[in-house]
């Protein structure tokens, strides 16, 4: 919404939704008849990804609505300037002052090179290669918010075993291991951590999260999976991820010691 009044590209992403609900369809079946992954029907439905016309053309024969979202779009839409999808994540890249990312899985986005990036798009061939461009351009356009005038004060911790797993071959893994390296070192306002193995099980293995404070002083979580958002806010829920967040940092490596040890890791990839 903008100034409490809901947008064209709002209300046409919450018919989306509508639409295939009332078919009885869900996001899995609805990808499957749009030959789409259901992680873009799910990004589409979030306001998270824009609809493109041919995706809009497939709904609208796919959901047999005479052309309903492909009108909306040039006819609507295409007037709104406060587009939705702009908003959730990237509202937050734009606006928090500090972020707090755990990860036990990946190599948080915003630390991806171009060739983890590109190996974690086409894992399984799951998206098309259309899709593959786009988030890959997108998530290396984000990267920008840590430099540039405004910048984002970033504290990550990661697991041992991210830089571990093999994304993408033993080159892309040695250089995501160095420019994570670089990062850490060289960046005035990020600090990373790295939980070693030696620390067994502790809570943060439940999932990669963020916590975001923004400039009105409040607090947002984010946890994610399997290419999905969700957004906290409820005091309880947030006290829980903060409690995650202090036991992982504690079992983490201080930033000098995770600096020599993804320099190891990256050597033991050649």
């Amino acid at each position: 919404m903008a100034d409490g009044r809901m947008t064209a590209t709002a209300f046409l992403v919450a018919e989306l939704r509508r639409a295939r609900m009332r078919r009885g369809w869900s996001q899995d079946e609805l990808a499957k008849a749009v030959s789409y992954s259901a992680s873009m029907v799910s990004a589409v439905e979030l306001g998270q990804q824009q609809p493109t016309a041919k995706y809009l053309e497939l709904v609208d024969k796919a959901l047999d609505t005479g052309g309903r979202f492909g009108r909306m779009l040039t006819e609507l839409v295409s007037l709104d300037k406060a587009q939705v999808w702009l908003r959730g994540w990237r509202a937050i890249l734009a606006e928090a002052q500090v972020m707090r990312w755990y990860e036990p899985r990946y190599v948080p986005g915003l630390f991806q090179t171009e060739g983890y990036a590109r190996a974690v798009f086409e894992a399984g061939d799951l998206l098309s290669q259309d899709e593959v461009e786009g988030r890959l351009t997108e998530r290396m356009d984000s990267q920008g918010c840590l430099g540039g005038e405004r910048t984002i004060k970033l504290v990550a911790v990661l697991d041992e075993t991210v830089p571990r797993r093999c994304v993408g071959g033993h080159k892309t893994m040695s250089e995501q291991a160095l420019h994570l390296a670089r990062i850490a070192s060289e960046h005035p306002h990020v600090r990373l951590h790295l939980v070693p193995r030696s620390a067994g099980e502790y809570p943060g293995l439940g999932g990669p999260f963020i916590l975001a404070s923004m400039p009105d002083g409040s607090e947002l979580g984010v946890i994610s999976g399997q290419g999905r958002g969700e957004e906290l806010h409820q005091p309880a829920d947030l006290r829980r991820l903060q409690q995650v967040w202090e036991v992982s940092l504690g079992e983490a490596l201080p930033q000098q010691e995770s600096i020599e040890l993804l320099r190891e890791i990256a050597e033991s990839w050649n």
